[in-house]
């Protein structure tokens, strides 16, 4: 089989490999739905017990800057892609020397550094919070008197899940904000009142096509995604709005795979909160709730297949399994799996810390709310595991 090169028009078809740089969960959970389509995947990771490793045909235990490994990955796979943000850009331009990269090095090097996603999203028209940036602890205080408080303080780069982030409520605060975040570029961004947050998954391919999933209604708690409901609920406008927002900047950013696009709504205004160039938490629940799964669309929009069709099957909800669950050993899965409709994904890290996503559970139920409902009741009744005694 020919190797795809960089700049190669047309699909590339199942028995091709597929790169990935990054071995977590969403790694792992493309690489399951690449494997049925008839792809192989090798994944770039430098933990030897990252999730990927068990989903992935090979294993490159490297840095991701490591140019032998890089070099090794793009020799051995058709197509490459990425399965989060914090992926050094250069490393990715190198591969892109000998084979596609998709999502592009530019959409990463856009939606993972704030300063450019905001910047990106205002030149283009995209309704964004009102923020500014700041190299300098004076510069977040005359931000937070010009933007007025309260307002949120975050690192331009590396920040996910409540990371690197620091609440402003006047502007003597943003001075020890700027100490505390630490980063030596920060942006300000004014707090927002905002009704629900909302998030569209969209997929684009080489072609130009593009799907969107249902539209989900996201809930937080300690500024990690905490419950998806699907279907929203929000009324036909707004849903309709949202996704011809979403496929506008898909569009703009001429993303080739999949993006997702969270969004407030503020009364009837929708505003771009962030993008992220992958398959995306909120959207894990397409694994069981939607004809074609968030994953099987990025690895159809990757190689240039037709998209799949993202009708949803039964509304659902997702909860997420933080760390936290672990604190008085392994928790006693058995009530959940043998709830019906109740699916239990567990990522396989080995290391369970306060905050860190391990798993979700995905619950389908004639409606949304009473999904969801059944979701946090599992999740809640959730016990360690009784060691048996001598």
């Amino acid at each position: 089989m020919s190797r795809a090169r960089a700049g190669q028009v047309g699909p590339i078809l199942p028995g091709a490999t597929i790169g990935i740089v990054g071995g977590g969960q969403l790694g792992a959970m493309t690489a399951a739905a690449a494997r049925p389509l008839g792809y192989r995947v090798w994944v770039l990771d430098p933990d030897r017990d990252c999730p990927a490793a068990g989903a992935a045909d090979r294993h490159l235990v490297a840095g991701y800057d490591d140019g032998a490994a890089l070099e090794e990955l793009a020799r051995g796979s058709d197509v490459v892609t990425f399965e989060f943000e914090n992926v050094p850009a250069a490393g990715l331009e190198r591969l892109r020397a000998h084979v596609p990269v998709r999502p592009s090095p530019e959409v990463l090097a856009t939606c993972r550094h704030r300063e450019l996603e905001k910047t990106f999203l205002a030149r283009n028209g995209f309704p964004v919070v009102a923020h500014r940036f700041a190299s300098w602890a004076h510069e977040l205080v005359e931000a937070a008197e010009a933007l007025g408080t309260p307002a949120v303080a975050k690192a331009v780069e590396l920040g996910y899940d409540g990371k690197g982030q620091s609440r402003v409520e006047s502007p003597d605060d943003a001075r020890r904000a700027f100490d505390v975040i630490g980063a030596p570029r920060v942006v300000l961004e004014r707090f927002v009142p905002f009704d629900a947050e909302l998030s569209v998954v969209a997929a684009r391919g080489p072609d130009g096509s593009s799907a969107t999933f249902p539209i989900t209604r996201n809930d937080h708690a300690r500024h990690v995604l905490d419950v998806t409901v699907a279907p929203s609920g929000f009324p036909p406008a707004i849903e309709r709005r949202a996704r011809e927002l979403a496929l506008r900047i898909v569009e703009a950013l001429d993303v080739v795979g999949l993006l997702t696009v969270e969004m407030f709504l503020v009364g009837e205004d929708l505003i771009v909160n962030e993008l992220a160039p992958r398959p995306h938490n909120s959207g894990h629940h397409t694994i069981e709730s939607c004809v074609t799964s968030q994953f099987e669309q990025h690895v159809r929009a990757v190689c240039g297949l037709p998209l799949g069709d993202t009708a949803l099957r039964s509304p659902a909800a997702m909860v997420n399994l933080l760390g936290d669950l672990w604190s008085g050993g392994e928790p006693d899965w058995r009530p959940i799996l043998a709830t019906p409709g109740a699916h239990l994904h567990l990522y396989g890290k080995r290391v369970a810390r306060p905050g860190r996503k391990m798993g979700h559970v995905t619950v389908l139920r004639p409606d949304a709310a009473g999904a969801a409902a059944l979701a946090r009741e599992l999740r809640a009744s959730l016990r360690p595991l009784a060691t048996p005694t001598a």
